[in-house]
Order: C-alpha cells, then structure tokens, then sequence
C-alpha cells in the first residue's frame, strides 16, 4: 500500500512516501479499514520532532484522526460488516494504556489502517469522510471542554484565544451555534477575517486584548455581576493567561484544555477569589462528544472548517503548514 513513514525524528522531510509499504494484517479482534481521509493536528508535529519522556515505536505511520470504510473483518468482530463508513476514535475507550493512532499504533497517513473494533464509531448519513476526520482531536476536545465539562448553556459573551486553529474553530463554530456572543483572537489579519466570515461579533488581536474587552462590554466589577466576558477560552497560556483572568466578569468561567504559549503563565491569584471566577479543565474527549458532533454535521448544524485537503503524497507539505502556524482550520489528507 502507499503510506507515508516516520522512520527516525526529526523535521518535516523525515516524513517518508512509500508507494508500496506494507500492508496491514488484521487480528481476530480487529478491522482493517480503506482509510478516505485523515485530519492532522499539531501533535504530528510533535511527533515528527519527538517529543521528551514518550519512545515511539518506529517507524510509524502518523495521522490520530481517521475515518474510512471497513475492508476486512477479524474472526471475532460483530456487529460490524464490509463497506460500513466509520468514525476511528484515537484512543481507544476500553484500553486506553495502547496508547494513540499515529503516535504509539500506525496511524491514518496510508490507503489502510488496523485497528481494534472497540475503536469503531460509526458515521451517520450527511457527515462525510472529510467532515468526520476532522474531528476528534480537535473537535472533540472543544465540545468536550465548552459543553460536556466547562458547562456552557448558550447566550454568553465569549472570548476565544486561539480562534484560528482547529480546537479554536470550533470553539467558535460551537458558540455561535449556541447564541453566544463571540469575540475571537487571531495573530493575523488574514485570520482575523476568517474569523468573521466563521460568524465571529468581533475580532481582536491579542495585543492589551483586556484592555479590548473592557472597551466592549466595560471593565469587570468585583462588587457587581457586570462588565467583562462570561467565558474565556484559554488554551494558549503563557502570557495570555492574566490578562484571561482580568477580562472576565465576577462569577465567570476560564475554560482550558492545553497550554500551546506556555504551562508556567505568571499567575494572579487575587483576580480568581477576588471574582469568583471559575478555572475548569478539559482532557481529550469521549465517544458521546464525538456522537454528538457528527450528529450536528448530519443535522446540518456544524460544518466542520477545512483549511485544504492534500492528496497522501503532500502529508509533509501539511505537517510544514502545522507547524509553520500557516493553517486556518484543518488540513484533511485523502490517500
């Protein structure tokens, strides 16, 4: 099969096309699957790098989020029948400890992938390929942090930082479908206007952006309910990270599910007691985030943001684009 390999760290032109790799074997309790299309994220940048304290087997093929139609069917699988379209869920949800597609198991960057049958989601009809690759990572992890942990019920002014990428997108892409009033960072003006057009109220540069805020809706008071946003977004950290705690209202939440600024950020206790303000993590997703999120693409609620699509023998163009911090949603392979 055609399949592109990592087979020693480094930068992007370690990343390998083969076009006539091995083809997988498929277990007793395991799929093969005819892989349509494979999101990347920055973690195959880190990957591609190596990352300190995490041995990954090499060569590996990269690529977490994959979606594709089953090829061939293990002795002992059920339920499951040549031709179904599924969703591969990265992590496994019953043996975690295995480790990620395209980081500890082969991943998503070739024509097939093995994969356990306990990590089978299957796509409902209206949600493409392209549409499901898109999103566990990224797109899990936001409905996982917005909704199913940080709480979000719709109708709060938001602060998104990070609105551009792929968790960022649809931050906003979810918030707005929940009637939020979006305000959206971006590090550049031909982000700050996809922003827009994504349905963002506003768009700020991150600049004083507490200073933004206080000029939008009025400077949070710690005797009052008022001024400030409901929701901060924060998954960069560093420097972002208390100018975050002084833009939001008494009361208010600071969502957070990474740290891509930094994970040491200065930090001001007195903004947290002093507004009562509410700092809640968010660690990967669950099946049910991903469910419900091609559910909405089915229902034609959410559209997932495509920046390009990439035919297999371009993965490392795409990988660049990642790490270069040159994409605008996600970068979709199609082997």
């Amino acid at each position: 099969m055609r399949a592109v390999v990592l087979h020693e760290h480094g930068d992007i032109e370690n990343l390998v096309y083969h076009a006539d790799y091995d083809d997988p074997e498929c277990g007793d309790d395991q799929v093969v699957v005819r892989v349509r299309a494979t999101s990347l994220n920055y973690h195959d940048v880190f990957t591609t790098r190596g990352m300190p304290g995490i041995k990954v087997p090499l060569p590996i093929i990269i690529g977490l989020d994959i979606a594709g139609e089953i090829a061939e069917i293990g002795s002992n699988v059920e339920g499951w029948k040549v031709g179904d379209d599924v969703l591969i869920n990265p992590l496994d949800p019953i043996t975690p400890e295995k480790g990620l597609m395209g980081e500890m198991i082969d991943g998503g960057t070739a024509e097939y992938c093995v994969v356990d049958a306990t990590r089978l989601i299957p796509i409902p009809e209206g949600c493409s390929h392209a549409q499901a690759a898109a999103l566990p990572v990224a797109y899990g992890t936001a409905h996982r942090m917005m909704i199913t942990n940080g709480g979000m019920a719709g109708g709060e002014k938001v602060l998104i930082l990070g609105a551009s990428g792929g968790v960022g997108s649809c931050c906003v892409l979810l918030a707005k479908m929940m009637g939020c009033e979006v305000v959206a960072a971006g590090s550049s003006p031909e982000k700050l206007e996809a922003l827009k057009k994504w349905g963002a109220d506003e768009v700020i540069g991150y600049e004083d952006f507490e200073k933004t805020i206080y000029g939008l809706y009025g400077k949070p008071h710690r005797r009052k309910h008022e001024g400030g946003v409901d929701v901060v977004i924060n998954f960069t950290g560093g420097d972002t990270w208390v100018p975050s705690l002084k833009a939001t209202k008494r009361g208010g939440k600071i969502l957070t599910c990474g740290a891509t600024a930094g994970y040491d950020p200065a930090e001001d206790l007195r903004y947290v007691w002093t507004f009562e303000l509410k700092i809640l993590g968010s660690n990967s997703w669950t099946i049910e985030d991903l469910e419900t999120l091609m559910r909405l693409i089915s229902e034609d609620r959410l559209r997932p943001v495509i920046d390009e699509v990439y035919p297999l023998e371009q993965t490392a163009e795409g990988v660049r684009r990642l790490r270069d911090r040159e994409v605008i949603g996600k970068i979709i392979i199609t082997p």
